[in-house]
């Protein structure tokens, strides 16, 4: 199963500020719009309580004389009405009420409503297109049977109440601001605290799979000292799953190193008494079977040869400085007599001093596999050339290859080519696994594996090791 694209993974840190963080703006701005509107509320309760006092103490200075009215309005409270120029509290009186006496004729009615003498009554209106808000008391005077009514009205636009609650505000965004960002930074870092354990358990992993890499024998378990209880019961998950991988990779290597060991024996008995065989008959048919029995107990032989290098590989193996080109002449010299026997050119090609930490039991296998691999498939008449240089784009580190200029493999099955058991030809001798162990191999030494194509043909094949130091390197011949 392959991996979700990158662009799919959202990291839990960003869930989590999205689910912490985005809830408290939008909690900052209900806050902000409540704010707003208890801001106009007192506004109009302060705008009421102001109109209320208003109407009343102009109702007092209109006095009934006899049936006739006396308004005794003086200067000062002709300046309570207008103390702001900017927005002034108008009024008007009316008797009988909606017949203008004085004042501002412009005022509305109220609304259709039950009018309790002697109480204020508050509504909206728009005077000029402009809202306002009203108080209004009606009283009675005179004497029966001439009984009158008078009303009193007082209004103040509501841009007193906007500018009010426009104040509060402004004083509230400054404070509220601060507390949410100080939270914000909070919540931030104590999610960063929180995923600590996260990144600890994310470390022990690392390190684990390092061990694997480095030590095939163990899976070290995780660690963690200092963890909630959900990362401990993650982390004892994954140690039960540890335990139970390293019991199957041991069965696995138990049960291929147990194999090639009941085979091998057997096998090499088996190869001996076909070459008697053939040796004492003379009936071609007899020969001709005798030959196959031959050929394929030497092609099991084989396998379980590569059997015992793949369990091998799997084992623990202690890296040790060396000199890679001189292993890789050695190599080279030890199949020159073969490579003469197939018709096929062996050579070597590469720099001197280039020193790397490996095994050489282990780097000499995989060399084996590597020439044994070429000069199988590279066909009688072709060339192979070992070559050990610097890698181009990574200074610090060696490249070991082998290079043929054979058939090839075509360029969708080079990514094959490490699988255990997988052949790209159907040539009798091979089985499968020799560049798999070269993988393993190159794991081992914390290098890499990989296939390439040669123009026109060919095939070049190469192991990455790191390099113990970097000296200048002089070509060698």
């Amino acid at each position: 199963m392959s991996a979700p694209p990158v662009s799919s993974r959202v990291s839990l840190q960003r869930k989590l500020l999205l689910w912490l963080l985005l809830p408290q703006l939008i909690l900052w701005i209900t806050s902000g719009f409540l704010a707003w509107r208890i801001a106009l509320q007192n506004g109009e309760k302060g705008i009421d309580q102001m109109l209320t006092q208003s109407v009343r103490a102009l109702a007092r200075q209109i006095k009934p004389i006899g049936d006739g009215l006396m308004v005794d309005f003086p200067r000062a409270a002709q300046d309570i009405l207008v103390r702001d120029p900017t927005d002034p509290i108008t009024y008007m009186v009316s008797s009988p009420p909606g017949r203008f006496l004085l004042g501002n004729a412009q005022l509305p009615p109220p609304p259709e409503q039950a009018i309790t003498l002697g109480e204020p009554l508050l509504y909206h209106a728009s005077v000029n297109g402009r809202p306002v808000r009203l108080a209004l008391l009606e009283m009675d005077y005179g004497s029966e049977p001439n009984r009158q009514r008078l009303r009193v009205q007082v209004a103040q636009s509501l841009a007193v109440r906007q500018r009010i609650a426009q104040e509060l505000l402004h004083q509230m965004v400054l404070p509220i601001g601060m507390i949410g960002l100080a939270f914000s930074i909070l919540v931030y870092i104590g999610i960063l605290r929180g995923l600590q354990p996260l990144k600890r358990l994310e470390a022990q992993i690392e390190l684990a799979g390092q061990q694997r890499r480095m030590d095939h024998e163990s899976l070290a378990h995780i660690e963690l000292t200092e963890a909630p209880q959900e990362v401990h019961s993650l982390a004892s998950t994954i140690n039960r799953l540890l335990d139970t991988v390293e019991l199957g990779h041991g069965r696995e290597k138990r049960f291929l190193n147990d194999a090639a060991h009941q085979l091998r024996t057997p096998l090499a008995g088996l190869i001996a008494q076909v070459e008697l065989a053939l040796s004492e008959s003379q009936e071609p048919s007899v020969r001709e079977r005798l030959r196959k029995v031959l050929l394929g107990a030497q092609r099991s032989a084989h396998l379980v040869h590569q059997l015992l290098q793949l369990a091998r590989t799997g084992s623990r193996a202690s890296l040790e400085p060396l000199d890679l080109p001189t292993l890789a002449r050695q190599a080279a010299r030890e199949w020159t007599r073969r490579a003469m026997e197939l018709g096929i050119d062996l050579g070597y090609e590469g720099e001197d001093g280039l020193q790397v930490r490996g095994n050489e039991t282990l780097l000499h296998e995989a060399l084996n596999n590597l020439i044994d691999n070429a000069l199988h498939y590279a066909g009688k008449g072709s060339t192979v050339t070992v070559h050990v240089t610097r890698e181009p784009h990574r200074p610090a580190w060696a490249r070991l290859c082998v290079e043929d200029d054979g058939p090839g493999v075509a360029a969708d099955q080079l990514d094959e080519l490490f699988s255990r058991f997988w052949r790209g030809t159907d040539l009798p001798g091979g089985c499968g696994l020799g560049l798999s162990i070269v993988k393993e191999v190159a794991m081992q030494h914390e290098g890499e594996a990989k296939a390439e194509p040669v123009a026109p043909h060919g095939l070049r094949v190469c192991l990455l090791l790191p390099l113990v130091h970097t000296p200048h390197a002089k070509p060698s011949t």
